[in-house]
Parts: structure tokens; C-alpha cells; sequence
């Protein structure tokens, strides 16, 4: 089979929240680092509800639906999301509940079937939608093909900003259309605007490349003898790493078993 061919895959770490309510639009509005004020049906953007701070607490993609919108985020984190929307909420008139609806995803595939949004991301990641579709001519893959196909395009997802830990413009949202900077405030906005117009980004989420298994999370990356970054979540060959970008040329690049890594990503299945 070749790797190029159609493939869709149901995403089991995704899943849907569903809000409606007139006073949706704003209620999101204040809180997330995407403008929802111009969001179209059928139309989906990728963004983050933050912490005060700044850190991204919540990764999501909002679709926009005839009566409010869809929110696809972590499905293990859906229910905290859910709790924090709600603490939220105060006297908004909106309405949020959990969704049974599958995530699925669609790549290689030339153009979005009917039911299908573009992933705003990246145009090369393909296309979502919710809710069962097969695809004619498509191969039925796993998520883990899925993630084969995001981290070849290097692109980090949930697994590698985690909670609270990293903040957007270290996790790219910046560089894959996650945050506006042109909207009004929102949770967190203050750090990230900071960031951006100080140009105070000292590391990135970028993929490396590795002969042989993937070390543990977190593992330290050396650049000669000083501290380059550390591995976030990966696969035989390649992960995704947060890396201090001042480092980069400090020395010979060494996991903390001796072997060699590179900036990029290697060829994958």
C-alpha cells in the first residue's frame, strides 16, 4: 500500500464539545486566542484557552455550526475543559455539553469531501470531520498513522505542550495560525502579546531526528556540554523536542545515551 494513497483514521484522543447559547461568540471571545467573532459555518479554527500566565492549559480547533459551534479538543482533558467553560460562564447565555460524535481524520487526499473541513493548521495535515463517513478510495488506518503523518510534517499536537506547561509561541500556535493578535483580550493575552512583540521566544517545539527508539519524555538534549532542550513525545527515529535555539550550534548534538541527533525530521513509513 502505498503511504501516499487516501487514509483517514478515527482520532480516540480527540473529542467534541458542542455550545450554543446567542451569547456564544463572545463568551469565547474573551477567553480563547482565536477570533470566533468572523467564524463561518462549517469553518474551523485552530486555537488555545491559556492560563493567566500564558501557558496553554487547553489545546482546540472551533467549528463553526448553524446554532453555535463545535469545540474539538483532548478527550481526556474534555470534561476539566467542560468544568473550566462553565466556571466561566457566569450570566453568558450559552450552553455546553459533551458530544458522543467520533473525530476523524482524512490526509493525502487532493481535495475535502463533502462533510469535511480543511485542518487550519497546515494545509498538507488534510481534513477532519465528525461524525462516521467512509471515503471512497481512502484506507482505513490508526491514529498512530495519523501521528506518523503529523510528525513527518513536523507538527506538534496534545502530547507535547501537555497542561500548563509550555507557553503558545514555544508550541508553534503562533507559526500554525493559533493565536490573532489582532483581536481583544482574552485569558493569558498579556504574555503572549509580550512575547510576540519582543520577539522573546528562546525555545521552539521542533522535530529531531535519532537512529533507533525514542528516549524517554523529557530526556535532556546535549549541544556539546551545555543543555540544548528536551525530548517531548516520539517514535523509532524521530521526536518532537523543545530546544533552546541559541544552542543549536554549541557543540556535537548527543542524546544521554551518546547518540547523535539531528534538527529535522528523518524519513518515515
Amino acid at each position: 500500500m502505498s503511504t501516499t494513497s487516501p487514509r483517514t483514521a478515527q482520532l480516540a484522543s480527540r473529542a467534541l464539545i458542542v455550545m450554543t447559547g446567542q451569547d456564544w461568540r463572545g463568551f469565547l471571545q474573551g477567553l480563547i486566542t482565536q477570533d470566533v467573532e468572523t467564524l463561518k459555518t462549517g469553518e474551523a479554527r485552530f486555537g488555545a484557552l491559556l492560563t493567566p500566565q500564558g501557558r496553554v492549559l487547553f489545546d482546540l480547533f472551533v467549528t463553526g455550526a448553524k446554532e453555535g459551534c463545535l469545540i474539538e479538543c483532548e478527550a481526556m482533558r474534555r470534561e476539566a475543559l467542560v468544568q473550566r467553560l462553565t466556571f466561566h460562564r457566569l450570566r453568558a447565555k450559552v450552553d455546553i455539553a459533551a458530544s458522543d460524535a467520533p473525530v476523524l481524520a482524512l490526509w493525502n487526499a487532493p481535495t475535502a469531501p463533502e462533510g469535511w473541513w480543511a485542518d487550519p493548521r497546515l494545509p498538507a495535515l488534510g481534513f477532519r470531520r465528525f461524525g462516521s463517513s467512509p471515503v471512497a478510495n481512502a484506507t482505513v488506518a490508526d491514529e498512530a498513522a495519523y501521528d506518523v503523518h503529523r510528525l513527518s510534517l513536523g507538527i506538534p499536537g496534545s502530547a507535547d505542550w501537555g497542561s500548563d506547561e509550555a507557553y503558545p509561541i514555544e508550541a508553534n500556535f503562533d507559526l500554525l495560525g493559533g493565536v490573532d493578535f489582532n483581536k481583544g483580550c482574552y485569558v493569558g493575552q498579556e504574555t503572549t502579546s509580550r512575547m510576540k512583540r519582543r520577539g522573546a521566544v528562546k525555545s521552539r517545539m521542533i522535530p529531531i531526528a535519532f537512529g533507533g527508539a525514542a528516549p524517554d519524555y523529557g530526556a535532556e538534549l546535549l549541544a556539546g556540554t551545555l543543555r540544548a532542550g528536551r525530548v517531548l513525545s516520539g517514535m523509532e527515529g524521530n521526536a518532537m523536542a523543545l530546544l533552546r535555539l541559541d544552542r543549536l550550534d554549541a557543540g556535537p548534538l548527543t542524546l544521554p545515551d551518546g547518540r547523535s541527533w539531528t534538527v529535522g525530521v528523518a524519513k518515515l513509513a
